[in-house]
């Protein structure tokens, strides 16, 4: 490099300016070469920096082999969204596809197409001011053929699907009772599915299935709905109890019934067969005793009577004190009344 004496000159290296007065002068020559190694350094330095920091992001996972390749990997049950300099290009299916960096293309990221699943839990009251804990389950996922809007349209999908399930199960359940909520969980998760299938579908999302899977209501409420329904279930109880007893009375009086009648047929037949049996005896003793009478005959047969009959008070530990009177006198008017018993009996 020729200086001039007295002339500015610049010489330019990579960046570097450096301006000298005096012309080929060994302190010039000096300095320059000194900046030209320090330059020289400061590039190297910068280097080993930089693919440091590439070997630190590639070790780290922050930039894969394959898109030093430019090759990308999509997994199955997910699309990648391909883009070139920012603009959508294409949907990628899973498999292996060639992303020339270079080119501006790149990735904006992943979409899954499996089945997802969101609970949502939403507190509302019922026609008859009874607030209840509504949880329903919404099963959806995302169409592989609107893929693209299911990536760019929405930013939170489950937010925008708990939304509308707020809307209508507290549009749907304040029209019903308490009871009737119960009864028609399949009207409201039917109405959750319709609602969310029309609004959704614009997102390029699916909605599969929607179900109403508890209904909660408050807990003083539902200690009043037990001691209800125990109420209930007592009255029952105590109607069917008593209906019992009354069977049991009904039939208790039948048998009690058809026991009389038939101790009266027992006692009816004893005495037929007791008078048979006098009569018999009354013959035989007159016919075997000349002269004696039927009074003679009865009068003795009502004295062995009356003696059986003391016999057998005597006898039983369990009778009661009877005071009778006793004596000779006593047989023949127990036989008077006896015999007047049967002859005003006979008369009637």
């Amino acid at each position: 490099m020729n200086f001039g004496n007295r002339e500015l000159y610049e010489h330019k290296h990579k960046g570097c300016v450096i301006k000298g007065k005096d012309r080929g002068t060994k302190y010039q020559k000096e300095r320059l070469s000194k900046r030209e190694d320090c330059l020289v350094f400061d590039c190297k330095i910068c280097f080993s920096f930089s693919f440091s920091i590439f070997f630190f992001q590639v070790r780290k996972g922050w930039i894969q082999m394959g898109n030093l390749l430019c090759c990308v990997q999509v997994n199955q049950s997910t699309v990648a969204i391909k883009e070139r300099f920012g603009r959508f290009d294409e949907v990628l299916e899973p498999g292996c596809h060639c992303l020339p960096w270079c080119l501006g293309s790149q990735l904006a990221g992943h979409l899954s197409l499996r089945l997802q699943q969101l609970d949502v839990r939403c507190e509302t009251k019922t026609k008859d001011n009874v607030f209840v804990n509504v949880e329903a389950s919404v099963q959806y996922q995302a169409l592989a053929d609107k893929a693209s809007d299911a990536f760019y349209k929405l930013s939170n999908p489950r937010a925008q699907i708990q939304a509308y399930v707020f809307d209508v199960i507290r549009a749907s359940v304040p029209k019903l009772d308490l009871d009737d909520v119960f009864e028609q969980k399949k009207e409201i998760a039917k109405a959750v599915e319709d609602e969310l299938e029309k609004a959704m579908s614009a997102y390029g999302y699916e909605i599969v299935q929607t179900l109403i899977v508890d209904i909660e209501p408050d807990d003083h409420v539902k200690r009043a709905m037990n001691e209800i329904n125990a109420a209930a279930r007592l009255r029952v109880a105590a109607n069917e109890k008593a209906e019992a007893e009354k069977i049991i009375q009904i039939k208790r009086a039948e048998g009690e019934a058809e026991s009389k009648y038939l101790s009266g047929v027992g006692i009816a037949r004893q005495r037929q067969a007791i008078v048979d049996g006098l009569r018999d005896s009354v013959l035989g003793f007159s016919e075997n005793v000349p002269g004696t009478t039927a009074k003679d005959v009865l009068d003795i047969v009502l004295i062995t009577q009356y003696f059986d009959t003391m016999k057998e008070i005597g006898a039983s530990s369990k009778s009661s004190s009877v005071f009778i009177p006793h004596g000779p006198g006593a047989v023949h008017d127990v036989a008077a009344q006896i015999r007047d018993g049967l002859l005003q009996s006979s008369s009637l």
